[in-house]
């Protein structure tokens, strides 16, 4: 326990959670004050938290926090798996869950890798690309859709609903609250439509799925399914295009590693770890404690918010040691908190590691010598973080 404790202004959209401040604070002590409560910022602390029983998802507090107590977006965010604790949580994921197993997931990778050779066709030849819009986003839009059995055309409309209630983990989120939730509104009756369509006509997809696996008194009821849905569609989107930006961000500040995986594919998987424990699009996990708490000489009150970073902990050198860099060739890496951890550890994390998996070593293979073209233009690198726009030069024709 440090004499005098770091502050964090993780509420200020220009602090970077990555910065040498926090490095700076995390070199000093294993935690630091801030708005939302406190932050822990070395991986030992903060895996134990993650696992902690005496702690829950502290995300059912971010509209609280952000001064929002009411309204359908409010409500909605109460009702998600983020929120949601003890056996109504264990039961919603016991029910999911069968949507989302590795063996069914893994099936779909030559689908996922088609998709992704289909979209760099588009600009293989000109040499340039806007990484954004013309790979991530309809990449990771055009998946939910394939997940979820929707029309392809539709993943423009998706991905912008999706885009707009990916604001809601921003650090932004009060002043977005207008789009926030017309884009709920949207999404939200899209999806109920698919449910009725899927309940009279059923397809061999995730919807369906779920309709029909569970036909006991506990099963899924309409709003509890439309909201698990919504969530995905948003969620499962918005994460993998951040994710997929800020991988070629990674990539491109090394690139011997892209020359590296453009040459060895079977390295796809460890790409995606390697790239969420340097530069995660979720940059913090939210925890609020059941009951008061001593972590290491801190006491932390019952309701108590802390905040694992996700940056610090996965870049902290009394765990990486010395071989912290950015190395695909290390193994054995203590496991990142890309995806949380405990019992909310991230119901989705097989879509998102295949899909990566899938397209990051074909990009390093058809993009090489790729460099930035320009500054880009990015979100805030707190919250959920990533690129809003990335142009992209490499070597044509691949």
């Amino acid at each position: 326990m440090t004499d005098v404790v770091p502050h964090l202004d993780l509420a200020d959209p220009a602090f970077d959670v990555t910065s040498e401040p926090v490095i700076e604070a995390r070199d000093a002590g294993w935690y630091a004050e801030t708005p939302y409560g406190w932050a822990i910022l070395r991986y030992d602390e903060g895996t134990a938290v993650l696992k902690d029983r005496r702690f829950q998802q502290g995300n059912a507090r971010w509209p609280a926090q952000n001064g929002i107590h009411d309204g359908p977006w409010q409500e909605w965010w109460g009702e998600t798996l983020l929120s949601i604790e003890g056996d109504d949580h264990l039961r919603l994921r016991r029910l999911l869950g069968p949507a989302f197993r590795s063996r069914t997931i893994e099936a779909m990778r030559p689908q996922f890798q088609a998709l992704a050779n289909d979209l760099i066709d588009g600009f293989a030849s000109r040499g340039r690309v806007e990484f954004v819009s013309e790979f991530a986003e309809p990449y990771a839009s055009r998946i939910l859709c394939l997940l979820l059995g929707l029309p392809d055309e539709q993943w423009p409309q998706v991905a912008h609903w999706a885009d707009d209630l990916g604001k809601s983990f921003g650090v932004n989120v009060k002043s977005d609250l207008p789009r926030i939730e017309a884009a709920l509104e949207g999404l939200t009756a899209y999806i109920e439509e698919v449910i009725a369509d899927r309940a009279a006509n059923p397809r061999d997809d995730l919807v369906t799925t779920l309709l029909t696996a569970h036909e006991s008194d506990d099963a899924l009821s309409r709003r509890e399914l439309s909201v698990a849905l919504v969530f995905l569609a948003f969620a499962g989107m918005e994460t993998t295009r951040n994710q997929l930006g800020l991988a070629m961000q990674t990539f491109l500040a090394h690139p011997d590693q892209w020359a590296l995986l453009a040459a060895r594919p079977d390295l796809g998987g460890r790409a995606v770890e390697e790239v969420m424990r340097v530069n995660p699009t979720v940059t913090w996990v939210t925890r609020e404690a059941l009951e008061e708490v001593e972590l290491h000489g801190l006491l932390v009150p019952k309701g108590g918010i802390v905040q694992v970073l996700s940056h610090a902990i996965g870049t902290d050198p009394r765990a990486m040691g010395e071989a912290s860099d950015f190395d695909l060739l290390v193994e054995d890496r203590p496991l990142h908190a890309g995806f949380g951890g405990g019992v909310h550890h991230c119901i989705g994390h097989f879509v998102a590691r295949t899909d990566m998996s899938a397209a990051l070593p074909l990009l390093a293979q058809r993009m090489p010598d790729a460099a930035p073209d320009g500054a880009g233009e990015w979100l805030p690198v707190s919250g959920n973080t990533g690129p809003i726009r990335y142009p992209i030069r490499f070597r044509a024709g691949s």
